[in-house]
């Protein structure tokens, strides 16, 4: 979608959908009005997704990087989170807010911020280190990205988060590990100044996939009927009133984007987000996905 289809779609959009916290109301702002330079980079981020082949990971034994990543890093380089700020204006002249996204964040030679994380995909276990915002370590790499946003003049204005898991899962136990979990990111969020954050209702259907029940048959009627989503869908809900709660007390957002399971489906989302029905939980929509 181009810029400016975009900037028309988010003006006439439903006011339950925001996109990086605030754009209605800054849409309203500049009504009537032709927006000045200035003025249109505020109302754009850079977003560290489209750049993730940049920035430094964790060793991954002697697996070579693609040659495709290293001509990227040959151009740009290769970067960290605490050099994203300076990168993005650098990269992007007039461009301060930021999109951070949660997989590289971190210092990936400090053992210390990370803990060993078990996840099921395509039936088979594996092992991932993820970032652990609540270690001593983190909260200190924490400390040191927000004063470099202070002397760079930049802003998280979002993170967009995979760290939080099993938001919607019937298991009550893996449930709330997943809030848990989305809760000391909400509170790093708040040390950043973040305004939204982002955590998907990912939904495991029993083969560690992310995809949500199907529709089958009625036996008595032949349309189609779904009572299995309809627990996700509870327990999705209770996830997110939660941390809305949660959210309003530390002063971030808590944001649904169009991923996988039960959020693959906008009127999911809408049902979500009615139930819940709290200023902190919004959407964030990808219009690339």
């Amino acid at each position: 979608m181009q810029n400016s289809d975009r900037r028309d779609f988010l003006k006439t959009a439903a006011t339950g959908l925001v996109v990086a916290g605030a754009v209605t109301t800054a849409a309203n702002a500049y009504a009537g009005r032709q927006l000045t330079e200035k003025e249109k980079l505020s109302r754009i981020a850079s977003c560290c997704w489209p750049a993730r082949k940049l920035f430094k990971g964790r060793t991954m034994g002697d697996r070579p990087e693609p040659p495709e990543v290293m001509e990227l890093r040959k151009e740009y380089g290769t970067i960290t989170m605490h050099d994203f700020p300076q990168w993005t204006k650098d990269t992007y002249p007039g461009v301060y807010h930021m999109d951070l996204w949660s997989t590289v964040f971190g210092d990936p030679e400090d053992d210390e911020q990370y803990v060993a994380t078990e996840f099921v995909r395509d039936g088979q276990k594996n092992t991932y280190y993820r970032w652990d915002p609540s270690k001593p370590a983190s909260k200190k790499w924490l400390e040191e990205l927000a004063n470099i946003m202070v002397k760079t003049g930049t802003k998280c204005n979002h993170i967009s988060n995979n760290a939080p898991q099993d938001i919607a899962d019937p298991d009550d136990e893996k449930r709330l590990e997943g809030v848990r979990v989305a809760k000391l990111w909400m509170d790093a969020g708040a040390i950043l100044g973040t305004k939204t954050m982002r955590v998907n209702t990912g939904v495991s259907t029993g083969g560690g996939g992310r995809i949500m029940p199907e529709a089958e048959p009625d036996p008595k009627t032949g349309y189609p009927r779904n009572d299995k989503i309809v627990q996700y869908f509870n327990q999705c809900i209770k996830s997110f009133r939660e941390l809305a709660d949660y959210g309003e007390k530390v002063g971030v957002k808590i944001t649904i984007e169009n991923h996988w399971g039960l959020c693959a489906n906008p009127l999911n989302i809408k049902i979500i987000l009615d139930e819940v029905n709290h200023p902190f939980c919004e959407a964030t929509p990808d219009f690339c996905n």
